[in-house]
């Protein structure tokens, strides 16, 4: 301040300031450059990948033809490289992931720079393909149609390239039929960031961690649906609804409101075994959600403890000590029981694992070894 007045900068900052203004078009035009940088990032790192991968299928190719009992020494050898990479460079260098970058050579021997734009997740869609024809078909389609790893995989499912064969004159109505499908899974440019085989590629440590929150994300999908289809009074209320504290926001995966019982269920997912702490903190959860959510004429809220261990699934329903004789007399007869929860869990956390087997492989396996040990 001068002579009692203020600063002409800081009057314009505080004008700038009080308008909140961070024009819309100035900030649509900075989110596009780096938005569009990291789709180049991506594109960049995907090449680099695939062009590695085809040089590591080359090298274990060659090696194989050097031994003297080839099919005997290639398993001996891509066992032992596996363990080895994934000691110093992380989990995406599994048997599985080896054998097909081995097979990506073999099929592609004059390498894969005419499709330079495609994934390493494109071409491992194609590689179960029979001949060098489809194979070919599908990858200049996904590139020529930008089509994501979701659409060509589907695509390859429909046999979209033999109904095209088979189509006698129809061939603008498969076509037309397959790429309105291919725009219903098209993918969002912030989802190739978080690809895990790009991530693993670069060694970011958060590739196996991606694909854990993933199949919890998925858990909790099958299970709302679960739910929701018993028919016994469960209606949808929020995901990972926030519960401001003073100190710290918690967040509840999910919450049910059941007219039959008019009262809340809460629903936490852990990974692990079931704590004394977890049981603590639901009940926290249940006292906090009442006070703020809680209307006259509810009944008290349920808390149930989700624990998907590797050994083993535990659920268990968590209410207030004073709620207990209301539980055992009234609530028991309304909610699924504990075993018929924890069945459906193992049966859809099984489903999900396969799911993740099919599109990323490795994880997807160490995930189902977990589960078969369990069993």
């Amino acid at each position: 301040m001068k002579d009692g007045h203020a600063d002409p900068s800081q009057r314009l900052y505080d004008k700038v300031a009080d308008e909140d203004s961070v024009r819309q078009g100035f900030y649509r035009e900075v989110a596009e450059i780096l938005k569009t940088a990291r789709v180049h990032a991506h594109r960049a790192a995907n090449f680099m990948m695939v062009e590695a991968y085809w040089n590591v299928g080359k090298k274990i190719v060659e090696e194989e033809q050097s031994g003297k009992m080839r099919a005997a020494y290639g398993e001996f050898l891509i066992d032992r490289l596996s363990a080895k990479l994934r000691e110093e460079l992380g989990r995406g260098f599994d048997v599985t992931n080896l054998k097909r970058m081995r097979q990506f050579y073999v099929l592609f021997p004059k390498g894969a720079a005419a499709w330079h734009l495609l994934s390493w997740s494109h071409f491992k869609a194609v590689l179960r393909l029979e001949t060098a024809e489809a194979r070919t078909w599908y990858l200049q389609e996904a590139m020529e149609q930008n089509w994501s790893v979701r659409a060509l995989e589907r695509q390859v499912r429909s046999l979209y390239y033999e109904r095209l064969l088979m189509s006698r004159g129809k061939g603008d109505e498969v076509m037309s039929e397959a790429r309105q499908k291919a725009a219903e899974v098209a993918t969002a440019p912030e989802d190739l960031i978080k690809d895990p085989y790009v991530l693993e590629f670069l060694g970011i440590p958060d590739a196996h961690a991606f694909r854990e929150s993933e199949l919890e994300q998925a858990i909790i999908d099958k299970l709302q649906a679960f739910l929701l289809e018993l028919g016994k009074g469960f209606a949808f209320v929020a995901r990972q609804q926030r519960i401001p504290t003073e100190t710290k926001d918690f967040f509840i995966d999910l919450v049910f409101y059941n007219y039959l019982l008019k009262c809340f269920v809460l629903i936490d997912l852990k990974a692990g075994e079931l704590t004394h702490q977890d049981i603590g903190q639901m009940d926290m959860y249940v006292r906090l959600y009442e006070d703020r959510h809680k209307n006259p004429g509810d009944n008290p809220t349920v808390g149930l403890i989700l624990c998907t261990d590797k050994d083993a699934t535990v659920v268990k329903y968590s209410v207030l000590s004073e709620s207990k004789q209301l539980f055992a007399s009234q609530y028991r007869l309304v909610l699924p029981t504990e075993e018929e929860l924890r069945r459906e869990i193992e049966r859809e956390r099984d489903l999900a694992v396969r799911e993740q087997e099919e599109r990323y492989g490795g994880i997807g396996r160490e995930n189902r070894a977990s589960l078969e040990a369990a069993k």
